[in-house]
């Protein structure tokens, strides 16, 4: 990660500019929890019309400025030249910097790979969708995919090596009728309308005896499944593991409708080479499909996110709860605060947010007693809406 140390000095002014590079305000921290801490610094940069926040914190006698982890962005450039700008007009010594020398590794951006946010706000097909979650090889995706040609097919993964052979392999057969995506199956569904999807294929997940939490199936990961599902499409489960197929039958089990089909030893049209594996070690393999019959209302995911009153910023942070709020299906944890160094009624407050498998950080930033998610909202789940809710009856009291 580029960072530069450099001899203490009193901070740069605010505001300020220097190649292209424009610094907003720099924000104090502030000892809410009372705990023995040092004094940290963010400081907000706008460059290239991308903003996000650089942290400075004493190292020994001296300073030292980096990214900020929670908005970090790319290319990592733009990071690069808010350090060396912060320095330059700080007129500071410096003793270390590898902004200089740093190689960049050029990104590669492939047509079929979407961030998550494609499939909030632009993601449409007339096609049916089907989607496999944890391809792994991909050999069991490609298959479809090809043989399949008229359907919309999302791949979910989360191991990036699998992405990029996946991604290869779609170049060199000239698969078009993929996407890939690097997100949570146990998040993604609610990204899709409802009544869309032909069929769901979970094919050999990781078992997780030992965090059983950890597993694509639940109760809440079923009946998201259901929603997205036409009547008549499938939710398809494979695995090798007794364990995960006597625990998902029992899911499956407790839902107060539907039609479930098992079959053992099934033979597909492909198989992956650890099939192939555990069939010559004599294990068998479980097959459960789950039917959809009924259609389903679609959810909404243009949520307002804003906040539509003024605090006293002050008042607030003395306030504000300082151990984690955990509700039904969501939490939030306020992490770190910071005041705005001459601004009234301003600072930043670093909260963690949503779902337990999947939480969010953000920064909320104060200017003036007005409230706004730092670098743009959280994403639409219901998780994130939920503890957006109950964020504002803590910040409205």
């Amino acid at each position: 990660m580029p960072h530069i140390v450099f001899e203490r000095k009193e901070l740069i002014n605010i505001p300020s500019n220097l190649d292209d590079v424009e610094f907003k305000f720099i924000a104090k921290s502030y000892n809410f929890t009372q705990k023995e801490r040092k004094t940290e610094y963010r400081v907000a940069v706008i460059n290239q019309g991308k903003e996000f926040l650089l942290s400075l914190k004493p190292k020994d006698e001296n300073f030292m400025i980096k990214a900020d982890k929670v908005t970090r962005l790319s290319p990592v450039t733009l990071v690069k030249n808010a350090l060396n700008a912060y320095v330059n007009l700080n007129e500071a010594n410096v003793l270390f910097s590898n902004t200089n020398n740093l190689q960049v590794k050029k990104e590669t951006k492939h047509e079929y790979l979407k961030d998550i946010n494609y499939f909030v706000s632009d993601f449409k097909t007339d096609k049916e969708i089907q989607i496999e979650i944890g391809f792994g090889s991909g050999r069991h995706l490609l298959h479809q995919a090809k043989t399949n040609p008229d359907v919309q097919f999302i791949g979910l993964e989360i191991h990036y090596p699998s992405i990029e052979q996946l991604l290869k392999q779609l170049e060199l057969q000239n698969i078009t009728n993929v996407l890939v995506v690097n997100y949570d199956a146990r998040l993604f569904m609610e990204f899709i309308e409802s009544n869309k999807v032909g069929k769901i294929f979970v094919h050999f997940p990781v078992p997780w005896d030992k965090k059983p939490h950890r597993r694509i199936y639940s109760n809440e990961f079923v009946n998201e499944a259901l929603r997205v599902l036409k009547i008549g499409g499938t939710l398809e489960l494979r695995t090798d593991s007794r364990k995960y197929f006597d625990f998902c039958t029992q899911v499956l089990t407790n839902l107060p409708k539907g039609r479930i089909t098992i079959d053992i030893n099934k033979d597909l049209a492909v198989s992956s080479k650890y099939e192939d594996r555990w069939k010559k070690q004599g294990k068998n393999i479980y097959d459960v499909v789950l039917e959809a019959w009924n259609e389903d209302e679609n959810i909404n995911l243009d949520y307002d996110f804003s906040f539509d009153f003024k605090i006293d910023f002050y008042k607030t942070i003395k306030t504000i709860p300082t151990k984690s709020l955990i509700e039904n299906g969501y939490f939030i944890h306020v992490e770190e605060i910071y005041t705005i160094e001459n601004k009234d009624n301003s600072g930043l407050i670093k909260i963690t947010m949503g779902n337990f498998d999947r939480p969010v950080t953000k920064y909320l930033l104060v200017e003036n007693g007005e409230i706004k998610y730092y670098q743009g909202n959280p994403l639409p789940t219901s998780s994130n809406i939920n503890a957006h809710k109950k964020l504002k009856e803590i910040l409205s009291k």
